[in-house]
Order: C-alpha cells, then sequence, then structure tokens
C-alpha cells in the first residue's frame, strides 16, 4: 500500500453494554477513496466521529496524515473536510454567503475563497443560484452546496457520508464525477453509502463493517469475486444477513 492517510489501530467505542466499534483495525492511502459501507448502526458514523476528533474511543488509536487525532486535534481539522448526512447550511443566508461564511471560518485568504468559491459553485451546478436562499433550494441542491462547503478550504482528507442522498440521477452521476476529480488531485475521500452502485463505481477498495466489527476488506471487483456473486450488493446482503437499510 502506499503511505497511509489514515491509520486506525485497535480502535474501540463502547456505550454501556453496547460496543459501537469493536477492535476495529484499517489503514486508507493517501489519494485513495474508499468506502466504509454497514448497516444502519453499523459504527460507520462512530468511526468517522473518532477521525474527526469529535468522539473520545474507549481504547486504541486513530492517526490521520501522521497526526494522532486525539494528542493533535487542531492540525487534523486543518487537514480534514466532512460532509454529514444532515445538510450543514444556514437556510436564511444564499448559498454564495453559507460558502463564504465557512471560507472564513476556515481563515481562508480572500482571493483564494473567491477563486475556490467560484470554481466548486461551477462544478457542482449551483453557479446560477448562488445568489437565491439557500432555503429555497432543493434537497439534492442542499446536499451538493453541504458538499461545497466541505471542500471550500480544500483539505488532503474529506469524509462524505452519504453525500447523494436526496439527489436525482443527472445530480449524482455529476457528483461521482467531482469525486472522481479529486481522487486525480490525489485527495484522499472516505464515502459511506447506502448505494452500493456507487460504491462499486467509485471506490478503490471498500471496507464492510456490522457490529462494530471490519468483516470485508478489498476493492469490490475482489468481494463480488471471493463471494461469487454478481454485484457488491449482493457481497453486502450474503456477509451482513439483511439489506442496506434494514436498522441493526
Amino acid at each position: 500500500m502506499n503511505e497511509s492517510a489514515i491509520v486506525i489501530e485497535h480502535l474501540s467505542k463502547k456505550y454501556q453494554d453496547v460496543n459501537a466499534l469493536d477492535d476495529l483495525s484499517l489503514q486508507v492511502a493517501k489519494g485513495e477513496l474508499f468506502g466504509l459501507l454497514g448497516p444502519n448502526g453499523a459504527g460507520k458514523t462512530t468511526t468517522i466521529n473518532i477521525l474527526c476528533g469529535l468522539l473520545k474511543p474507549s481504547s486504541g488509536d486513530a492517526k490521520i496524515c501522521g497526526y494522532d487525532v486525539q494528542k493533535d486535534p487542531a492540525k487534523v481539522k486543518e487537514l480534514i473536510g466532512v460532509c454529514i448526512q444532515e445538510t450543514a447550511i444556514y437556510p436564511y443566508l444564499t448559498g454564495a454567503e453559507n460558502v463564504d461564511l465557512f471560507g472564513n471560518l476556515h481563515a481562508m485568504d480572500k482571493a483564494a475563497l473567491n477563486n475556490r468559491r467560484v470554481l466548486l459553485l461551477k462544478k457542482l451546478g449551483l453557479s446560477e443560484d448562488a445568489k437565491r436562499r439557500a432555503g429555497k433550494y432543493s434537497g439534492g441542491m442542499k446536499r451538493r452546496l453541504s458538499l461545497i462547503l466541505a471542500l471550500i478550504h480544500d483539505p488532503q482528507i474529506a469524509f462524505l457520508d452519504e453525500p447523494t442522498v436526496a439527489m436525482d440521477p443527472q445530480s449524482r452521476h455529476a457528483v461521482w464525477d467531482f469525486l472522481k476529480e479529486l481522487k486525480k488531485e490525489n485527495k484522499t475521500l472516505i464515502l459511506t453509502t447506502h448505494y452500493m452502485e456507487e460504491a462499486e463505481e467509485l471506490c478503490d477498495r471498500v471496507g464492510i463493517i456490522d457490529h462494530g466489527k471490519l468483516i470485508a476488506l478489498g476493492t469490490p471487483q475482489e468481494l463480488i469475486s471471493q463471494n461469487k456473486v454478481k454485484n457488491l450488493e449482493e457481497v453486502f446482503i450474503k456477509l451482513t444477513g439483511r439489506n442496506i437499510r434494514e436498522e441493526s
């Protein structure tokens, strides 16, 4: 494997009698588009929250580009961008004002912020709607704006938690193309999704977790071949024993 962007070693998180994460170890290479897959409640969000410094593990270690997420949280936050499931936008601001607000929170240079805003709004098809209040956006437009907010400061690593939810097929494919461009720029992307065709199309490797444990790891084609099935969705159902959106 190439140089690691993310290293997780024996990570556990326990809530009373529930193991949200159970001795999880995983490495993600720099420039890799990695799919973190699993049923609802499997531990995906817990893992991301720990990697972002929002949650303290019960035991184990996690590093981002060599920086310990617990000991160097300020440095880690400089390196990452996070697109959460809930749209993190201010509805009474315009799309452009939302972008500028987040850019200013990252203390971006004014010229750099302006150039980056124009670029991302264009790439994600929001240029014509940039002066509209974000609260008037459709669900898919809000998701695309949330993606821009996560990436405005040009982070080295981005955590994308179901970024294409509520998007029509055209918008979804536009986001797919955009993520492929980011990968060409050697950005490291961690993608969670319930759309298995999305993971199969985009991801270099996927890790499937269930009940806080890593139960499968490899390229989509490796896992399809190993499990003697037709696609990644069938791999998922075979290994977890249930449909993708079923609550665990």
